[in-house]
């Protein structure tokens, strides 16, 4: 089925709406600065008129309104004033609805939601108000009513989409059909708001329907409530080319923790290194007396930094599919920990070791496929130039310590001695294969699923590296602790799914468990193919409080950065 392009439907309304206002003369003036109406009777019809002007010289202007007002969703406001017939929204013969207040009221809380009241007029909203509030010809004023008619339906539309959709860039891992917002999702949220007369049933049922998303903005509240107020502090940039503005980003930060006296006085560099060895004692990191990684990360791990990081990690929520399968594993990477589902309860977790920040482990969608017993490795070409190569250059018996063995392109096993590996400095014309094994990099299981990056989940033949904190320390496989759970509860599913022995004379359980003893190489498919989502959640609801994980590959600093770095909570 073709869908039209979503802003077909917005532009033609806005141009209907121009039209008439056209015809009707109004549209070359621009918007009235006031409009007092002496008949109170007909403040309506002036409200109406005013605000045919203001969504043409708002369409015409970038969306401003007026000098410190501009509408975000400029492009969506004069078709939905054209459903509306250019009558206001949020007021009633010059006396504001509820619902407006709601929606004034939901903007000054909506931080619980992981928002920024900046983004939604909440200011010249509040301060509006009150001036209607206390001054009686304020409140005859039509150019004031429709101003904050547009700012409100602004406010509206946005606050829908960001629940909606969230506000970060879909990228081929998060693109669905929910991708794009048609008008008519924009069109329904009107509707429903004016037919209901009630603000927050609507907005909720447009959030995500997770658990976990729950969790987090639940225990977002307890984090909101402990903070109290937030404290605004100098965000230091690390590494930084430019020293000297290190420094001084160093000396602005510690001058607003009470380090130092002054954000101007100039520092020696005994000095300098007293005071940082000071912060880092304080906060119980490795003195070194320099600024370094763990030193800034926590100069910048503020309230209002961990936030940010709360409200991106809401809006992850909102890139997942609006349903996921009744069963399906899932990879967190930042916890380090693969969990298996079933309609949204924790079946079983098991620790994991991830991809190191230099070889990330990919975000994707897929299925589980099949498994392998005492798999062979095929060495990745990125491998073989930044590890092979130069391994077998220093040591002579590189590959019969590994169990690697040289094939060329006949399928033939090379002798590596007859190779001269110095003619080498990238790529090699072979492929280069790790025996099955104990001592296999593999392990002795590998759960393969389809995806580009030649990744898939596995054993390992280094598993003492579970008991560590940080486990980002592979080449972007996930090391899987609890292997063998795994794999039986896979098997077990066909299982239970085939009346038809489906492994020979052998239940598919027994099976597994004698090739395991045989130490032998078997191919075994996946019938009911489970779904596996690898994502990216540095914070997470637990017990009613935020836990964070390590930021390990960066990407909430990248986020926050793009998205963020503008915000206020006001």
């Amino acid at each position: 089925m073709n869908r039209s392009h979503p802003l077909i439907p917005v532009l033609l309304f806005a141009l209907i709406l121009a039209l008439a206002a056209c015809e009707a003369g109004q549209a070359s003036k621009g918007p009235a600065e006031k409009d007092i109406v002496t008949e109170p009777e007909k403040i309506d019809v002036h409200i109406s008129r005013d605000i045919s002007r203001l969504v043409e010289f708002a369409a015409n202007n970038h969306g401003r309104i007026n000098d410190t007002v501009i509408l975000k969703a400029d492009t969506l406001i004069g078709a939905v004033y054209s459903l509306l017939e250019a009558k206001p929204m949020w007021s009633r013969e010059g006396n504001r609805l509820p619902i407006a207040d709601s929606l004034i009221d939901f903007i000054a809380d909506c931080k619980k939601y992981g928002l920024f009241p900046s983004d939604y007029h909440y200011k010249s909203l509040q301060s509006l108000r009150e001036r209607m509030r206390i001054d009686s010809l304020s409140r005859l004023d039509a150019a004031l009513w429709s101003q904050q008619d547009l700012m409100l339906t602004d406010a509206l539309l946005m606050v829908g989409r960001h629940l909606k959709q969230g506000r970060l860039k879909k990228d081929s891992v998060t693109l669905s059909a929910d991708s794009v917002l048609y008008f008519n999702f924009y069109q329904k949220l009107i509707q429903d708001v004016a037919g209901r007369g009630e603000l927050r049933s609507v907005l909720h049922e447009l959030e995500p329907r997770y658990k976990g998303y729950d969790s987090l903005k639940y225990a977002l509240r307890f984090f909101l409530d402990s903070v109290g107020s937030f404290k605004r502090y100098t965000y230091v940039i690390f590494p930084n080319k430019d020293s000297a503005a290190l420094y001084k980003q160093l000396q602005m930060r510690f001058f607003e923790e009470d380090y130092v006296e002054s954000p101007t006085v100039e520092i020696d560099t005994a000095q300098w290194k007293s005071l940082i060895k000071q912060y880092q004692k304080t906060n119980g990191l490795k003195e070194t007396g320099k600024p370094n990684v763990n030193t800034v990360n926590r100069l910048n791990n503020t309230s209002w930094e961990k936030f940010k990081t709360i409200a991106v990690n809401l809006d992850r929520y909102k890139q997942l599919p609006d349903t996921l399968p009744e069963r399906y594993l899932w990879v967190n990477i930042p916890s380090y920990y693969l969990e298996v589902r079933e309609a949204d309860t924790l079946v079983f977790r098991s620790r994991i070791v991830v991809g190191k920040p230099e070889t990330r482990t990919p975000l994707l969608t897929s299925r589980i496929t099949d498994m392998i017993t005492y798999p062979q490795w095929t060495i990745p070409t990125s491998i073989i130039e930044k590890e092979v190569l130069p391994g077998v250059k220093k040591n002579p018996n590189y590959f019969t310590k590994h169990n690697y063995s040289i094939i060329n392109d006949k399928g033939e096993e090379i002798d590596p001695s007859t190779i001269d590996w110095k003619r080498y400095t990238k790529g090699i014309p072979y492929k280069v294969v790790q025996g099955s094994g104990d001592a296999n990099a593999l392990g002795i299981l590998k759960f393969n699923f389809s995806n580009k990056y030649s990744v898939y989940l596995h054993d390992t033949n280094q598993r003492y590296l579970f008991k560590n904190a940080s486990r980002s320390l592979s080449h972007g496989c996930v090391r899987v602790q609890e292997w063998e759970k795994l794999a039986r509860y896979l098997v077990n599913r066909d299982s239970m799914a085939s009346t038809t022995p489906m492994l020979g004379t052998y239940p598919p359980a027994d099976s597994l468990r004698v090739w395991m003893k045989r130490k032998e190489k078997h191919y075994l498919p996946v019938r009911n193919r489970m779904a596996l989502y690898i994502r990216y959640f540095s914070t997470e609801g637990v017990g009613g409080r935020v836990k964070f994980y390590e930021d390990i590959y960066g990407e909430d600093k990248r986020l926050k950065e793009r998205y963020f770095a503008d915000k206020s909570i006001q």
